[in-house]
């Protein structure tokens, strides 16, 4: 062990623990094949389990979806380093949840009576125009891209954690390895099982983060000195004490950035093809109604970043090696027996590997079915084969991505991918419930908002690399996500406008 790092409570059984629940979860993932049987060569039943997820197992894998091994690491590491405008993640949870509970059980509704897939398939059929439907396609596998890869960001934390704790140092070949041989995993089963394969596994995984979120915050409050010491201390540290109480005002950009982000979350196409999922929209409302209890979770797992204050060993970890990403995986290390740490470690592994798996499906099924199927003619069997093989590719070119790219850049390539995502928003969430946006105004309108979402970051961060997405206004800092949807919103509504006193009147379609 490094002399300058103390002994933390990882040793070869917490290896052991660890491999040994990855098999569990290996089987799980290629037995769903097997569960609720259906034709797997239809994109359907491969890409979104037939349709017939109750609230049970919706709830478990929109949470696997959205609470993810990123989410489960950065979110307490940003809270960490840059204080408490990170704790904006819990409230944008929370109203992504009501953004939910209006948008996607009406677009479910929508979706079984008219066969649709991917919310792609809905504006094509909405505003009967291909090049609306592959635009909007496309902006969410972009978008999609550097989230995916901040899975593997987190997973990578774990690892370096596991092999610091086994040897004294992180090895980046090991690390990569097992990378590696878990995509190959992964791989394999979402390509045998689909989305059933990620549901089964979204149980398993979230009962390990359960464990993982509620044991540590127990024992470390209760055996540590908890909030009031980890407090004490972190008001001595200058830099947390000034991001916790800023000089600065914040709560505008606190409140854009929860806003914005919220109205994101459920743009993103592995949301929609979670939600897509379920067997009824009674059964989606209810399992969605469910889903603020992870956010009771993820409030308690920020604080980790203000509890490792109160265990010096992994705070000493953490700021010798000057690596946030490790404060959860440090907290876990030092606070609890050798065999919990394996369990808690894997369940923050696969935290990364289940919502993976259902965002290549999500990016295979809008590739597939609203971008290749456009130019090339594919049989119902053609196209969930092709489905299969994007899907594995794209979890392949995520990982070479976070291999190639490294990882803050990375992060804020997402930061850019959720301001982009956002201007999805007219043509999904407004056009399920009005027809007055003309299709040409719409194009325009997602024009404008990722130009502007586009020059607005690189205008703020001076050209240069991505540190910011807030935009410096007399009313205080604006996430750029909403000033781009602005704009965007103002544009289609003009251009419609002017298109209907030339003569043009919403098409009559059946919902």
């Amino acid at each position: 062990m490094n002399a300058t790092l103390p002994q933390s409570n990882i040793d070869y059984l917490t290896l052991a623990v660890f491999i040994v629940f990855f098999a569990v979860f290996a089987f799980l993932g290629f037995y769903g094949a097997k569960w609720r049987k259906g034709d797997l060569n239809k994109l359907h039943e491969w890409g979104l389990g037939g349709r017939r997820l109750g609230f049970i197992l919706v709830w478990f894998l929109m949470g696997a979806d959205l609470y993810t091994a990123y989410t489960f690491i950065a979110v307490p590491s940003a809270f960490f380093a840059k204080g408490a405008i990170y704790f904006f993640a819990v409230p944008y949870v929370a109203w992504g949840f009501g953004v939910a509970l209006l948008t996607m059980p009406k677009l479910l509704e929508i979706s079984k009576k008219k066969g649709y897939v991917t919310a792609a398939d809905f504006i094509k059929d909405k505003f009967g125009s291909k090049t609306l439907a592959i635009l909007i396609a496309l902006t969410g596998v972009v978008a999609q891209l550097p989230y995916i890869a901040l899975q593997i960001v987190g997973m990578q934390a774990v690892l370096a954690m596991l092999f610091i704790g086994l040897t004294g140092t992180a090895s980046s070949t090991v690390t990569d390895i097992a990378l590696l041989i878990s995509f190959i995993v992964l791989a394999a089963f979402t390509f045998t099982s689909g989305l059933r394969g990620a549901a089964l596994t979204a149980v398993f995984k979230d009962i390990l983060i359960w464990l993982a979120v509620i044991v540590p915050i127990v024992v470390v409050v209760i055996s540590a000195g908890g909030f009031s010491h980890a407090l004490a201390v972190a008001g001595k540290a200058a830099p947390l004490y000034e991001t916790l109480a800023p000089k600065e005002p914040v709560e505008m950009g606190y409140f854009s950035l929860a806003l914005g982000s919220s109205l994101a979350l459920y743009l993103y196409p592995h949301a929609i093809n979670g939600s897509l999922s379920a067997e009824s929209s009674k059964k989606l409302k209810l399992g969605t109604s469910l889903l603020p209890i992870y956010g009771i979770g993820l409030a308690l797992l920020t604080l980790f970043g203000l509890l490792i204050y109160a265990v010096k060993p992994a705070l000493t970890v953490v700021t010798t090696l000057k690596d946030g990403l490790l404060t959860v995986p440090a907290l876990v290390a030092y606070t609890m027996p050798n065999w919990f740490v394996g369990i808690a470690f894997l369940g923050i592994f696969i935290g990364g590997l289940v919502p993976a798996s259902i965002m290549a499906i999500a990016v295979a099924n809008l590739m597939t079915r609203n971008v290749i199927k456009e130019f090339v003619p594919l049989t119902e069997k053609g196209e969930a084969r092709l489905a299969k093989w994007i899907s594995t590719a794209f979890k392949f070119i995520a990982l070479g991505f976070v291999f190639v790219v490294p990882a803050t850049y990375a992060i804020q390539l997402q930061l850019l991918g959720g301001i982009l995502v956002t201007q999805t928003l007219p043509s999904i969430f407004l056009a399920m419930y009005t027809n007055k946006l003309e299709t040409k105004a719409t194009i325009a309108g997602w024009a404008v908002g990722i130009v502007s979402a586009v020059f607005l970051t690189l205008y703020v961060n001076k050209f240069s690399t991505i540190s910011t997405t807030f935009f410096s206004t007399p009313l205080g800092l604006i996430y750029i996500a909403l000033i781009s949807l602005a704009l965007n919103l103002l544009v289609a509504g003009i251009g419609s406008l002017v298109e209907y006193a030339a003569g043009w009147r919403p098409r009559k379609i059946e919902q």
